[in-house]
C-alpha cells in the first residue's frame, strides 16, 4: 500500500450560513496537507427557505457568486488553488446534485458540515449525509461544528478506523493511510464483536436457546477479529504508519464511540454501504447511525464486500 494522492480535489458545498462555513478551517488544513485543490459549490434550490439558521439564504446566482468569491479569497490567502461554482439550474434533490458535481468536476472528497434539516441543511442530519455517499462514489467528510456553532480546528493526530470482518478493509485503510501520512497521525484499528446480551434478531434467539454454544461462537469471532486486525495492521505498517489495534465487545456504535473516546481520536474513518432512510434503519447501518451521533469529524467511504474483489 502507498499513500497515493487520492484526495487531491475537494468539493465543498456551502449554503451561505455561518454553520456551513465552519468547514472552512478543515478544508484549509486538508488542502494544505494534501496539496489539494478546492471547488466551492452552491446549488440553488427549487423552493429555498428565506433564511438558514436565522441568516439570509442564498437564493440567486449573484448573491451566491459573491458569497463563494469571499470564501475563495480567504482560502487563496493561504496559497490554496480554489474554484467557485454556482449551479443555477434549480434543484429539488440537492444531495443528487452534489454527487453529480463530484463526478463531473472529478472531485475525490466531499466536505460537508453536519447541521440543519431539509435541502442542503439536512444533508447530514439523521444520516442524510449518506445520501451523497449513496448517490456517488466519493468519500464524504462530515465536520461537526463546535457547540457554539464556531469552526473547529482540524489537525488529526489519532485516527480511529472501525473495521468489520464482513467488509473489504481496503477502502477505509487507503483513506486512513492517506490522511495519517499527511498529518503524521497514528491509526487505531478497532473491530467490535457483540456480546450475547447485545445480539439481535435470530442470533439473540439462538443465544437464549443455546447460550454456551453462542458464547463459544462469539469467542471464536473475537479470535478471528484479532487475526483480521493483524492483517490490516500489516498493510498499514508497510506504509510506515504507527498502528494500534483493539477488539472491543458490545453494541457496535456504542463501542465505536467509546473507542474513539479512549483513543482521544480526532477523526473517524469508516466504510459504509451508504444505506439511507428506511433501508438504513432496517439494516441498522453503522455508518448512518455513527454519523448522526459522532461528536468528531467522520469520513464515510463506500464499502465493498470481500466477494466483489
Amino acid at each position: 500500500m502507498h499513500a497515493r494522492r487520492q484526495f487531491a480535489n475537494l468539493l465543498v458545498p456551502l449554503d451561505g450560513s455561518r454553520l456551513a462555513e465552519s468547514v472552512v478551517p478543515t478544508v484549509r488544513e486538508l488542502a494544505l496537507h494534501l496539496c489539494a485543490e478546492v471547488t466551492l459549490l452552491h446549488v440553488l434550490e427549487q423552493h429555498p427557505p428565506s433564511t438558514v439558521h436565522g441568516e439570509r439564504h442564498l437564493s440567486d446566482r449573484a448573491n451566491a457568486g459573491e458569497y463563494l468569491a469571499r470564501i475563495a479569497a480567504r482560502l487563496r490567502e493561504a496559497g490554496i488553488a480554489v474554484q467557485a461554482h454556482v449551479h443555477d439550474n434549480r434543484e429539488g434533490d440537492v444531495a443528487r446534485s452534489i454527487a453529480e458535481h463530484a463526478d463531473e468536476l472529478t472531485q475525490d472528497m466531499v466536505v460537508l458540515c453536519a447541521h440543519g434539516r431539509g435541502g442542503l441543511r439536512g444533508l447530514l442530519f439523521g444520516g442524510i449525509a449518506q445520501q451523497v455517499l449513496a448517490k456517488g462514489s466519493w468519500p464524504v467528510l462530515v465536520v461537526q461544528p463546535r457547540p457554539d456553532g464556531g469552526a473547529p480546528e482540524f489537525r488529526p493526530r489519532r485516527i480511529l478506523v472501525p473495521l468489520a470482518t464482513t467488509h473489504d478493509p481496503k477502502p477505509a485503510l487507503d483513506a486512513a493511510a492517506t490522511l495519517a501520512v499527511a498529518f503524521g497521525a497514528v491509526a487505531r484499528l478497532v473491530v467490535v464483536v457483540p456480546m450475547r446480551a447485545t445480539l439481535a434478531d435470530e442470533r439473540a434467539r439462538a443465544g437464549r436457546t443455546l447460550p454456551t454454544t453462542m458464547r463459544a461462537i462469539l469467542d471464536l469471532a473475537e479470535q478471528e477479529s484479532q487475526r483480521y486486525l493483524a492483517d490490516a495492521s500489516a498493510r498499514l505498517s508497510a506504509a510506515g504508519l504507527a498502528i494500534e489495534e483493539e477488539v472491543a465487545r458490545g453494541e457496535t456504535v456504542t463501542e465505536i464511540r467509546a473507542a474513539a473516546d479512549r483513543a482521544d481520536a480526532d477523526l473517524i474513518v469508516i466504510a459504509s454501504h451508504a444505506r439511507v432512510g428506511l433501508e438504513a434503519l432496517a439494516s441498522g447501518s453503522v455508518g448512518s447511525r455513527l454519523s448522526a451521533r459522532a461528536a468528531r469529524p467522520i469520513l464515510l467511504v463506500r464499502a465493498s464486500d470481500p466477494d466483489t474483489h
